[in-house]
Parts: structure tokens; sequence; C-alpha cells
């Protein structure tokens, strides 16, 4: 068999945030081992695809961006009262589909009540998570929503550095979609404007800032 090939990932901006690289040929082995040798290194974050794998490491704006959109998240849900389980960038993974990714960061939402009690996920047997968070500003080399796509997540939240991008589940695949299927409150053009703020408001600003508009708008809901 051939060695593995590397192929570094191109960055389109001139300060990277994410530093990626593809190795081709790898067996689903040398990925699990791979996985259980990073374990304790959360700075890196794999993703298989049948031979691919990537291998990614996010510098600070990256891991800024991805905080503050699970941080939203977390404010919302406490203020909607919704039960969410924050599961982070936690493997998932089917050998029977030689698939595997680690998201930015990821969300049991609707089935919160179905992994209550679990500290481990077994994809052939429990619901995958319901909102997947990526950031991926100098562009992934590995298309990951085939992989999404076949694993059955149903909403993956993708920020570029400038919009967010809401897209949701279908039998043809992910179709781009305003309004969030986990949280109807939000939208993609409403996430990008925060975000946005997020580049020059301090944190406890900003967040204090989205707590007033939720209010707002469960205000407004309930009239």
């Amino acid at each position: 068999m051939s060695p593995p090939t590397l192929a570094i990932g191109r960055q389109v901006s001139h300060a990277p945030t994410e530093q990626r690289v593809i190795v081709h040929s790898v067996s689903w082995g040398t990925y699990e081992r791979l996985l259980t040798d990073l374990a304790d290194q959360s700075s890196t974050r794999l993703t298989y695809d049948r031979g691919q794998l990537e291998i990614m490491c996010p510098l600070p704006e990256h891991e800024e961006c991805n905080r503050t959109l699970a941080l939203l998240v977390e404010v919302l849900a406490e203020e909607m009262h919704i039960d969410v389980r924050n599961f982070g960038s936690t493997t998932f993974r089917r050998a029977d589909l030689a698939r595997g990714f680690e998201p930015d960061s990821c969300f049991y939402i609707q089935h919160e009540a179905d992994i209550s009690g679990k500290s481990t996920i077994d994809l052939t047997v429990d619901p995958p998570p319901d909102l997947v968070i990526e950031v991926d500003i100098t562009r992934s080399s590995l298309d990951k929503f085939p992989i999404y796509a076949q694993l059955g997540v149903p909403e993956v939240w993708r920020y570029d550095g400038q919009r967010l991008y809401i897209y949701s589940l279908t039998a043809e695949g992910y179709v781009e979609s305003e309004v969030s299927l986990a949280l109807p409150l939000l939208t993609g053009a409403r996430l990008s404007e925060i975000l946005a703020q997020s580049k020059t408001m301090k944190r406890t600003a900003l967040l204090r800032s989205f707590r007033t508009w939720v209010r707002q708008q469960r205000r407004r809901r309930r009239r």
C-alpha cells in the first residue's frame, strides 16, 4: 500500500485562524489510535472520512468565535427555560460508516432527555447532537457536510468569519435556512450581527445586550 500523502489546507486570509493538514490513505485503526493518543489535547480536532483524515489546530480567533456562539446558546437556553447539554468538541464516530468528526461545539436540545445521564455517546443507538457549530474561517480542506448528513445531524451553524449560515438537514441534504430549527428565536442574520459586535464589544457587555434582546423577544411573543 502506498504511504499516506499530505496536503496543506489553503489559507485565504493574511492572519490564519486555524491550521489544517489533510492525510490520505489512513486506516480506521490508525484514526482510532490517534484519537486515543490525542485524547488529552483539546486543541486538536480530527475529522475522518473513509480514509481521509483532517487534523485541525484552532488559533485564538477561531476559538473566540466558537466560544462566543456556544455562550449565546447557553444564555438563550437559560432565558427560554430550555434544557440543553453542551458536548463541546466530543468525538462522534461510526466504524461501520468509516466516518467521524469533532465539532467546534455541539448541543443536544430536542434530544436532551434521550442522552440524559450519559457520559459517552454511541451513534449506533444514540441520536447525534441536534446542533453542530462549525467555525471555518480559512475554509476547511475536507467537506464535513456529507459526514454530518450521514450521521444524521439535523442542524449546522457555519461561520466563515463574516457571516453565519444556518443549514437544516433534508432528504436531499443540507439547505440554508433563515431561522434555527433548534432555537427558533435565532436567525443567521442576528447571529452574524452579534459576532460582528463581539469583535469590538467587551464579552460581558455583549452577553448583557444579548440577554436583554432575548427577554424583549420573549415579551413580544407573549403579546
